[in-house]
Parts: structure tokens; sequence; C-alpha cells
């Protein structure tokens, strides 16, 4: 099933979003070619200026290169600096927001950690 793009975000950033997930997931792995730009504002019927800028973010951001005449292909190493990026950007917007609230609300850090641990145990 594909993604609905969200029109209340700049739509370039929501393909290299996609990208990035279908690399975090393991449905493209480094050296595999993305979809063409041609593939992509086909599927989601997008102009193709669109998903070149979302794509040439990819590139800027060194997850992806091209391959003149070939395509673009994933970077050896994109799954890791994803992850790290995203686990850095983690932590910025939830578990920081959460011990400073948690702080405010009078809860030392083992009642936090208590709490995560109950919620997880009702997720499973």
């Amino acid at each position: 099933m594909k993604p609905i793009l969200d029109e209340n975000q700049p739509i370039f950033r929501q393909i290299a979003e996609i990208i990035m997930n279908d690399i975090v997931e393991g449905n493209l792995k480094e050296g595999d070619q993305v979809p063409s730009e041609n593939e992509l504002s086909n599927f989601y019927n997008i102009n193709r200026a669109t998903v070149r800028k979302g794509l040439q973010s990819l590139v800027d951001q060194d997850f992806i290169y091209k391959k003149r005449g070939l395509g673009m292909f994933v970077k050896e190493g994109a799954y890791l600096k994803i992850i790290q990026m995203r686990q850095k950007q983690y932590r910025s917007d939830y578990i920081l927001p959460l011990v400073e609230e948690g702080k405010r609300l009078g809860m030392d850090l083992e009642t936090i950690i208590q709490l995560i641990k109950m919620e997880e145990e009702n997720i499973d």
C-alpha cells in the first residue's frame, strides 16, 4: 500500500522520508537501485521536479548516489547513518521533553522509567 502524502508538509521531504523508511525497513539495501524519478512521479502522481528535489536531498545527505546513465543507488553505510540521525532526532523530539516534563511534575528518573516499562507491557 502506498503511503498517503500529507499536504501540510513539503512533498519533496516526504519522498525523501519514504526512501529513508525503505532503507531502514530493509526494502532497499545498500547497493540497491532507488526507484527512478519517473517511477516515483507516476506512482505518487506528482511533478518530476518535486521527486528530483527529494532525491537530491538524499544525495546531499550522502544516503544515495548517482550512477550516470543508470540511476540512483543506496550508498554503503546509509542504513547506519539514517539510524544514527533518527536516534539523535528521537532523543531531542521525545526523550528530552519527556524527562523535562517529568521533572516539572516532580518525578524522578526511576519513576519515569517505570511508567515507560508499564506502557511497554501494555503494547505487547
